[in-house]
Formats: C-alpha cells, structure tokens, sequence
C-alpha cells in the first residue's frame, strides 16, 4: 500500500468511528428511557402518558427499523458512494430527535426515535465500515472492521455521562434538541471523508510471520481441529486465511441455506445483547441510584473492545471458532446474571462488572457478521448483501426488548425471566454456529 492510499485509508476509517461515536447514542436509551418512566409515575399536565409496558417501544422500533433500512441504506452506499448515504443519515436522525424534543406523545416518539433515527442510523452505519475495508488487505478485515464499528459501542462512555447532564440540567425535550443539533455538525462534517478507493486500486497483502501462523495452526489442531479442518481432507494441519467470497447478488444469497443460518445465530447473539443494553440502567439503578448512568458508560468501554477484540481474534482464529467462544460465553453470563439481579441490593461493581462482559460478547457480533458477510458473498454488493442479514439484528432486538419489558412488568420488576430466556436463545445460537463447520471450511484457503 502506497503512503498516500495508507493516509487515504487512516483517514476513512477516522470518519467512519467519529459517525458511529455519535450514531452510537441508541445505546444509551435506557437512560431516556428512566426519565420517561419517571415522568409517568409522577403524572401532571406535561407528563408521558404512556402504558408501562410500552415504555421500551421507541427502542425496540428503532432497532427493527435500522435493521431494515440497512438494505435500502446497503443499496444507496452500494449505488452512490458513503458520502452521500452517511449525509442522508445524519440528517434523518437530526430530524428524528428535533421531533421527540417538541413532545410527549407516544406516536411522535415512535415516528421520531423509532422511524426516523432508525433510519437514519441505518445509513449512516452501513456507510462507515464498507470504504474502511475496502482500504486494507483481507488480512487487516477484522481489525479495521472491529476498529470501526468500536465507535458505535463506545459511544455512550461520552453520551452516558454528558445526557445525565443534560436531563439534569435542560430536562428530557431539550437534551433531546440539543443530540439533534449535534447530529448535524458531526455526522454530516464527518460524511465528507468517506471516499471508496478508485476501481483500479488493490492494497498489497501484508507479510505473515512464520512463527504466528505456527502458533494459529497449534491452537487450531491443539483445540479447534473438530472446528477448522484443512481443505485437504487428509486431516493434516495447513496455513489457511479467509479469503473474500465470490461476488454474490442479493438474490443469490437469499436462495443459499448460509444466509439463514447465521441470520438465526445473528438474532441470537444480538438479542440478547439489546435487551440488557436497553435496561442496564434500570437494573443498575438499586445499587448506584442517580449514577446509574455509569453502568451505561462502562458497558460501552466492553461493547467497544468487543468489538476490536473479536476482530483480532477473527484474523488469527477465524470467525466460526470466535463467535461459538462469544455466544457460549454469553449465554454463561446471563445464567450468572440471574441471582445478581435478583438480590435485594446487589454490589454495585458486580452489576457493572456482568454488564460489561454482556457488552463485551454482544459487540463481538457487530465485528463478526460484517467478516462473515464478505467471506460468503463478496465485496461488490457488501452493502446490500449485509443490509439483509443486519435484519437479524433488528428482529432480535425487538423481540427482546418487547419481551423483556413485559416479563418486568408482570413479574413486578424482576429481571429473572428475562435473562433466562436470554440464555437459552444464546446456547441455540452456539448448537447453530456448530452447523457452519463445513461451510465456513470452504470459504478457507491454503497460503
């Protein structure tokens, strides 16, 4: 890679964690989301007028929308380049939060922070980490990728702490005027830096020491050789590295049993994760009171190294073996959660601890499934083709978000069943990954 496609690449990638640092403000909707519920318990002629149950909606819609949007947002990076999607985006969830700052009406926040930050969220994602990647070596995938997407994770370690403030000192309808503005300084300055490299443009494969490559195949026929198989079928270890997949259209891809499956294990893994975020700061609020926002903060920091750690570990284990680690693991920490969250005052550094291990193995899908996607079906319709299983994401979230909020509220405030099912869901998205073994094999190759 020249110096100056080496600057090139440094510098889309920059752009692409500031977009995702301010997009990144979804997760902090349980801190929203308590204001909200305060302001319906006390009632009076300004106040939420909202069913309890409901409270986790604009969320949970917000989620199922940018999933959704992400195939048109897909298209749109795909067609006209990142610039012009993350400047849409940025605009449409400035707009969004402009709204819910002028109201207290359910449908207004729905429209506002479901539909239109949905929206706008989703094309400002999808248009972040496709020119980064097309910068650097296939090698250099996951690290960029993890890189990028760190900064939606990482987001609310500044948003957790700056929206208390916020609230505290403006109230909810101006904090949420004041993120709206902010969007578009931020989002749309940032939008100008994202370029795709020219057609002609191919970024030199990076030297691979021999003794990592040693200690990769070690660990794979030490502990994973039931996992990643050599291509040989003679049972001997062998070099591999993941390559980019063929070219695939979207069309293609939805007729290919691999698109299913790991859409079923991306709901799963996310899910799971998007129903502790959006109520970390409820759960955190016995044993931390008004600093429960730091329990936001904190979980962000395991979000965001999730999320680059996952992404190392991808380009030295592979993506397969990752992911069944992460979501074996998750599913471990929210049977641990259980008997925490249900004492009467757990310890305050127990809460934050468990919450950032969740954060930590729920960011580790957004690294994983962009790779996953590039391996399967290529480059040239990444966008799209990743737009359709980001869906996953979204069902998940909702179906979690929904369901946790009404396990709470029928079983007076507890937790339990939440994290339970939880747990459950995670241990099938592991047996599933299990189901990828030969296919995953096939997108290796000997070096």
């Amino acid at each position: 890679m020249t110096d100056k496609g080496k600057n090139k690449g440094v510098a889309v990638t920059i752009a692409g964690i500031t977009i995702n640092l301010a997009l990144g403000i979804l997760y902090a909707w349980s801190i929203f989301k308590g204001e909200i519920k305060k302001s319906i318990e006390a009632g009076g002629p300004e106040a939420f007028r909202w069913d309890p149950t409901s409270i986790n909606d604009p969320y949970a819609i917000c989620c199922l929308v940018f999933a959704f949007s992400m195939i048109l947002a897909g298209k749109c990076q795909d067609k006209l380049g990142p610039r012009i999607t993350a400047l849409v985006g940025g605009l449409l969830v400035s707009c969004g939060f402009i709204l819910i700052s002028q109201t207290t009406a359910y449908s207004a926040w729905i429209m506002g922070f479901g539909v239109l930050v949905g929206i706008g969220i989703g094309f400002g994602y999808s248009s972040a980490t496709p020119p980064a990647l097309k910068w650097f070596a296939p090698q250099k995938a996951g690290l960029i990728a993890g890189l990028v997407v760190s900064g939606f994770g990482l987001a609310s370690v500044y948003i957790a702490p700056l929206g208390q403030y916020l609230l505290g000192a403006y109230g909810l309808q101006k904090a949420m005027l004041m993120f709206g503005l902010g969007f578009v300084i931020v989002v749309c300055s940032a939008s100008l830096f994202l370029v795709n490299p020219p057609p002609q443009y191919k970024p030199p494969l990076p030297a691979m020491p021999e003794v990592s490559m040693a200690a990769v195949v070690a660990f794979e026929s030490t502990f994973m050789g039931w996992f990643i198989d050599d291509q040989t079928g003679m049972g001997g270890s062998s070099k591999k590295t993941m390559i980019v997949g063929q070219d695939t259209r979207p069309s293609q891809m939805l007729k290919t049993l691999d698109f299913y499956l790991l859409w079923l294990i991306y709901l799963a893994g996310a899910g799971a994760g998007l129903m502790v975020i959006g109520s970390v700061a409820g759960m955190a609020k016995k044993s931390l009171g008004d600093y429960a926002f730091l329990a936001v903060a904190i979980m962000a920091v395991g979000n965001a190294g999730g999320r680059i750690i996952a992404g190392i570990l991808t380009d030295k284990i592979g993506p397969a073996v990752t992911l069944f680690i992460m979501l074996l693991f998750q599913a471990l920490l929210m049977f641990c959660a259980v008997p925490v969250v249900s004492a009467p005052k757990a310890e305050a550094v127990v809460i934050v601890v468990l919450a950032t291990f969740i954060g930590f193995n729920y960011g580790a899908n957004l690294s994983l499934f962009p790779l996953f996607t590039k391996t399967f079906w290529g480059l040239k319709n990444f966008g799209t083709n990743y737009g359709f299983l980001f869906t996953a994401w979204g069902v998940g979230g909702f179906i979690m978000s929904r369901l946790s909020e009404m396990l709470v509220v029928r079983s007076s405030g507890s937790y339990n069943s939440s994290f339970i099912t939880a747990g459950i869901v995670l241990l099938a998205g592991a047996i599933l990954t299990l189901t990828i073994k030969a296919r995953i094999t096939a997108r290796l190759k000997t070096i």
